[in-house]
């Protein structure tokens, strides 16, 4: 049975059997039986490396430790809002302080957190279509949508599908301006910003 630890580009958590290319966290969010309680239990939310050295990260969801989260790829830990890991992507954690004019940590996962979060709400931001960089996301009919040129990429667990014409005016962005304008500057980090099916699609 898959535990509900796979996030989505809007951010929720969802069960899965996919792990995906991104791993990272948010705190504990399980209770003593590995259930899922809240969604988030601090404002630092990291996307690290699947491997980083010799370290083993078994059993998952032990009692009282961060919940192991997975994501699709850099895109999607990017749109539901995590930034890079200081630990084990220490270089592009640098890369994103100085792209951002972040002070350091606090300064950015604040910022993050008000640009992902209304209240307990998931936040967008207006923008427009032809603006928007590769690897951002869109809400379109209340699904995630990958911004990739001239075409927009459903996301699914497994992958992107369904490609249409990217259109024109107004968009509904969900990945965090902060995180936006790193994708606009060109980023490629340490982990795959896109999982191989937006290739293919």
């Amino acid at each position: 049975m898959p535990r509900r630890n796979r996030v989505t580009p809007l951010g929720e958590l969802i069960a899965d059997a996919g792990r995906g290319l991104v791993y990272g966290n948010r705190g504990c969010l399980h209770d003593a039986d590995g259930e899922i309680r809240r969604a988030y239990a601090t404002r630092r939310w990291i996307g690290c490396r699947l491997r980083y050295k010799d370290w083993r990260r078994t059993p998952l969801v032990q009692p009282g430790r961060f919940t192991e989260l997975f994501f699709l790829d850099e895109a999607t830990a990017f749109a539901a809002g995590h930034r890079p890991c200081a630990l084990c992507r220490r270089a592009d954690y640098e890369r994103f302080l100085a792209a951002g004019g972040f002070t350091g940590a606090d300064d950015a996962d604040a910022r993050l957190h008000a640009e992902r979060l209304d209240g307990r709400a998931r936040r967008t931001h207006r923008a427009r279509h032809a603006e928007l960089p590769d690897g951002s996301f869109v809400l379109e009919d209340d699904a995630p949508w990958l911004v990739r040129g001239d075409a927009l990429l459903r996301w699914t667990p497994a992958g992107y599908t369904d490609r249409t014409s990217r259109p024109g005016g107004a968009a509904t962005l969900l990945t965090p301006p902060a995180l936006t304008r790193l994708l606009a500057a060109g980023w490629q980090g340490a982990v795959p910003l896109l999982h191989p099916s937006a290739a293919q699609t």
